[in-house]
């Protein structure tokens, strides 16, 4: 990389530290790419340079949020420990990331950003942690009474994300613990457990515990 390419892909690099700057203390809304310019001692348009738009500035920082949580999950599974302690560790690396950083866990998790469209790189990129989470899945015990049609659905979802090589049940039990761990935690990032009195760490274990116990 030549000195030009150094220069230009630091310069991105800060403008993206910058965007989520932006992003943590405003939201999604506060990303303005003239503030960044400011910063930089640039135009607003300039930036145009890095990014084509405020949109491809977004998608790089989406593709980021879901590999670096792709990341941390990998590297809290241990291929020797047992199904459960796969799932309670992943869960764990899970929760800590999105509590340390909410603005790049709720960029990813939270509302839908109007009128914006993910481009298929960055499904791609959150498929990697999807992954992660499935490399959890116990054996597969063998035949359930669930619904055809769901798990017809899921043969398909599997097959596009390249998760065919697990049972339909396992798909399902990946599913189901992509949306009860995402549904406590949405809620824990959004400060809905403030007025409640409850320890959100300790109702996200309880949830893990009872996901685990989902195949007895």
């Amino acid at each position: 990389m030549d000195r030009r390419q150094r220069y230009r892909e630091q310069t991105r690099q800060e403008v993206k530290r910058i965007a989520l700057e932006q992003l943590a203390e405003h939201g999604i809304a506060g990303i303005s790419v003239n503030a960044i310019g400011k910063r930089l001692g640039v135009t607003g348009p300039a930036i145009y340079r890095y990014f084509a738009n405020r949109d491809a500035l977004l998608t790089e920082l989406i593709a980021d949020g879901y590999h670096g949580l792709a990341d941390t999950l990998e590297a809290a599974i241990d291929p020797a420990a047992p199904p459960a302690e796969r799932t309670r560790a992943v869960a764990t690396a899970l929760r800590d990331w999105a509590v340390a950083v909410p603005h790049r866990y709720l960029l990813l998790f939270g509302t839908p950003i109007p009128g914006y469209q993910a481009p298929a790189h960055t499904l791609d990129a959150a498929n990697r942690a999807m992954t992660a989470l499935l490399a959890t899945a116990p054996p597969d015990p063998g035949p359930t009474t669930v619904a055809e049609p769901l798990y017809g659905q899921l043969s398909e979802w599997g097959e596009q994300l390249g998760h065919n090589h697990l049972t339909q049940r396992q798909q399902h039990w990946g599913m189901t613990v992509w949306s009860r761990l995402h549904g406590v935690l949405s809620l824990e990032v959004a400060g809905q457990f403030s007025l409640t009195g409850l320890d959100p760490g300790l109702l996200y274990r309880a949830e893990v515990e009872a996901l685990i116990a989902w195949w007895e």
